[in-house]
Parts: C-alpha cells; structure tokens; sequence
C-alpha cells in the first residue's frame, strides 16, 4: 500500500493561503510558516503530519497528496476545516 509523509498550514481564507504561499516560494520556511500562521494542532511540528496512506485523511488532501510532486507546496486546498498549504515530504508506491 502507498504512504506518504507530509506537512500542511491550515487557515480560514483563500487569500490568506494563497499570501503564505507567496511567502513559501520566495524562500521563507514552511515549518516556521505552520508554526505562527496553521490552526491545525499539527503547528507544533511545522505542519507535519507524520505518515499515512490513501483513505486516512479528506478525499481533498489525498488527491493532492497521492499526486503531487514531492518537496513542492501545493494550494490552496479546500477541505471542511478550511483552506491548506501542503508540502509531500515522502512518498511511496
């Protein structure tokens, strides 16, 4: 079964993703990002979320997480609990 490791910053508003994101890509840090800015009690760790494989997290975060390219920021990625910026750190088949 695949699995993936992978960090995220959770916030209210599209506008607000997209602005970390800008902050992200022109160098700032991810885990010093999720650690001021995320909701999600994962801040603590920068946003990670540790491993986990297909069906364990919102169909929304695992279409991105099982497809994207790792070590590249994803988003915004709307779920119920709001907007996500997510970063696969690992992944396997």
């Amino acid at each position: 079964m695949a699995t993936a490791t992978a960090r995220h910053i959770l916030v209210e508003t599209e506008a607000q993703c997209l602005e970390l994101k800008e902050r992200i890509v022109a160098g700032e840090d991810f885990g010093d990002i999720a650690k001021q800015y995320s909701s999600c009690p994962s801040r603590a760790q920068g946003g990670d979320l540790g491993s986990f494989g297909p069906g364990q997290m919102v169909k929304e975060f695992d279409q991105v997480v099982f497809s994207a390219e790792p070590n590249t920021v994803q988003g915004p990625v709307k779920t119920q609990f709001g907007y996500h910026l997510l970063e696969v750190t690992s992944r396997t088949a």
